[in-house]
């Protein structure tokens, strides 16, 4: 009788596409999905340490299934990813009922250590050797950040027509605020072949299946991408190109880049390659130099400005987006002001905003005093919102009477699911430009690339129609 999982996932596109893998490896070694943690033989959460919130929020799942564990002490309870690296023995103190903790980087070894703790073996721990410590003593081996880079054998993506292909591990880039360079590892570039063999294996199976495929190249830094070969050094402009001739793929994106690497080669790839989406997710974080210092960001708010003159004038209507961060670390009002007026100026077609959480073991932590009030961020975080979410319903009303091409992702959120497939729900897909649209259709359009006529717009979502196919190259959205 085959073992059931149930994997839950919180976190970033990394963690998403390591969830992916994961599941991938467990159904090779003969397990299968449950619908329910009750359900499940074991049950296993792909955590995040990026914010305290989502810490926060394992802590308390993990809580609620004590009670499980002591109906059922057979029952397999783990914590893998980023949370499991940067707290590993401590998870066990304060979840004493939990049996396994693994780091992204051994997710690899999974079905291994799986199996060990069924055999009594537990707790197991596998996580890598802290980059800011000489050694974990309580750590039951010596394991080093190596690379989680299965292959996929068994897809167990939730779509067809869209996938995450990672194009790069880790992070070097040690922002003062940031947890990830600690639990993910150095940056490491994947082989630019293996990379092109993923993606014309999934365009098969896309061509297969009669959907069009959208890959999207994933990374802490993915801009930095550079891999040697051959005595050639493939930046991340060479590998769109190299993916821009495989058949059977629509489209291409790549998320999240760095400030410093947006060079002028990536650019032009993106405005010269028919494949690759119009869509940049370039983080500022602030729009104060004396905060972007103490963030070690390495670059000041006028370059900032000059790389997005540069996209804006190399592809015109590109859509950019940022992540922003209120309230770090001695954060003045004159500091808020200058991320608004960036805001203002850099009409990003949506941010995302958070509130500056101070991760333990970061050099903020560590040398900067947590000196900006609780109430003061959350106005902070309020106002530029507010901000952003102005500028985007403005730049979306142009966007009214006209059509648009999506790439059709599913019933949205709210539609009733039906049982025919010929009776009309309510889909949403994205543009090219990623701005998300709402109509109604029938489930046979999923992972379809339709053309949509705008009817109404928000500050988040176009609502529209399907329209004749006759589309300008202007008219992508």
């Amino acid at each position: 009788m085959s073992k059931r999982f149930y994997l839950e996932t919180v976190g970033c596109q990394m963690n998403v596409l390591d969830s992916e893998l994961v599941a991938s490896g467990l159904a090779r070694a003969g397990y299968e999905p449950a619908a329910t943690r009750r359900a499940a033989d074991v049950v296993l959460f792909n955590t995040c340490s990026v914010r305290q919130h989502a810490e926060d929020k394992i802590y308390s799942e993990l809580g609620r299934l004590k009670r499980a564990k002591e109906q059922n002490p057979l029952k397999i309870i783990g914590v893998l990813g980023c949370m499991a690296q940067k707290d590993g023995p401590l998870i066990f103190r304060r979840a004493p009922h939990v049996d396994l903790v693994v780091g992204p980087s051994h997710l690899g070894e999974l079905p291994r250590l799986l199996d060990e703790v069924a055999a009594g073996a537990g707790p197991v721990i596998a996580i890598s050797e802290d980059r800011n410590q000489e050694n974990h003593r309580q750590v039951r081996e010596s394991l080093s950040f190596v690379p989680f880079d299965p292959a996929r054998q068994v897809d167990s993506r939730a779509a067809a027509h869209q996938a995450m292909v990672r194009a790069a591990f880790g992070c070097d880039k040690c922002c003062s605020y940031c947890i990830v360079p600690s639990v993910r590892g150095p940056e490491q570039s994947r082989p630019i072949g293996r990379i092109e063999e993923e993606v014309r294996q999934l365009a098969r199976r896309a061509m297969e299946r009669e959907v069009a495929l959208e890959v999207t190249l994933v990374g802490q830094t993915v801009n930095s991408y550079h891999y040697a070969d051959g005595g050639r050094t493939f930046r991340l402009a060479d590998v769109l190109e190299r993916l821009n001739a495989v058949e059977g793929l629509a489209r291409l994106k790549f998320v999240t880049s760095h400030p410093r690497h947006m060079t002028a080669d990536l650019i032009q790839a993106v405005r010269d390659l028919d494949k690759a989406s119009p869509y940049f997710h370039v983080p500022a974080q602030s729009g104060s130099d004396g905060v972007l210092k103490r963030m070690r960001r390495g670059y000041t708010a006028a370059a900032y400005r000059e790389m997005l003159s540069a996209i804006r004038e190399t592809v015109p209507g590109a859509a950019v987006t940022s992540d922003f961060i209120v309230g770090f670390c001695g954060e003045t009002e004159e500091d808020f002001q200058k991320t608004v007026d960036l805001v203002g100026e850099a009409r990003f077609k949506n941010s995302f905003i958070f509130k500056y959480s101070p991760r333990p073991g970061t050099y903020a932590a560590d040398h900067y005093a947590d000196d900006v009030h609780e109430d003061v961020k959350r106005r902070r975080n309020n106002e530029l919102l507010a901000v952003q979410n102005a500028i985007s319903e403005e730049d979306n009303r142009p966007l009214v009477g006209r059509r648009v091409e999506i790439l059709v992702e599913g019933p949205s959120k709210t539609s009733v699911r039906r049982q025919s497939e010929g009776e009309v729900v309510q889909l949403v897909g994205r543009t090219t430009c990623d701005r998300i649209v709402v109509f109604d259709g029938t489930e046979k359009l999923v992972g379809q690339i339709v053309p949509v006529q705008v009817e109404e717009a928000h500050a988040f979502t176009l609502f529209g129609r399907t329209a004749e196919p006759r589309m300008n190259a202007d008219e992508r959205g």
